[in-house]
């Protein structure tokens, strides 16, 4: 007897965060990206599975996207995109940062990161935004790859002063 599979339903919805399941949703799509190896390899820490909803909620400036998996009348949390509005002087225009981009390790492969960017551009695009921003790891390849068919390049005003290089410098080394 032939097993029939039923078809994945992909929503990508904008994230309340004064909701507790979409609260609840981003924190651990976010544990789960920072215990991966490309997210650092490290669980979030109890301040910020506690916190994180509420301090994004008190930034304007934050949104963030959570892809739904839906399949047999059950739905899971299956990818994360969380976003930080900026500015660019030169345009004199806000711009995006894709801060997070996360899909859980048995969603990948769907495009549902390619959907959740989709809905990020238009998000911007209704801001008024100018670009998008990202960083990503060199050795990430699947991902570059991804954000490359998705439109990025890297960061340059004129190829003879070379690329941007993303830089940090921890102001509290607790936060490290």
């Amino acid at each position: 007897m032939d097993t029939v599979e039923t078809p994945l339903v992909i929503d990508v919805r904008d994230v309340r965060y004064g909701d507790p399941a979409d609260a609840a949703a981003l924190v651990e799509l976010l544990d789960a990206y920072a215990r991966d190896p490309m997210g650092g390899g490290e669980p979030l820490s109890a301040y910020a599975r506690e916190h994180l909803a509420a301090e994004l909620s008190r930034r304007p400036s934050a949104f963030s996207v959570i892809a739904w998996v839906r399949r047999d009348g059950e739905e899971h949390a299956a990818g994360l995109v969380n976003c930080l509005e900026g500015f660019s002087t030169f345009a004199c225009r806000p711009l995006v940062n894709v801060h997070d981009v996360a899909v859980r390790s048995e969603y990948r492969g769907l495009g549902i990161a390619r959907r959740m960017l989709a809905r990020v551009e238009a998000l911007a695009r209704a801001r008024g935004a100018c670009k998008l921003t990202l960083e990503v790891l060199s050795g990430n390849g699947s991902a570059i790859a991804l954000y490359r068919r998705a439109g990025f390049a890297d960061y340059a005003i004129d190829l003879q002063a070379g690329t941007a290089r993303f830089m940090q410098k921890w102001l509290d080394p607790r936060d490290a």
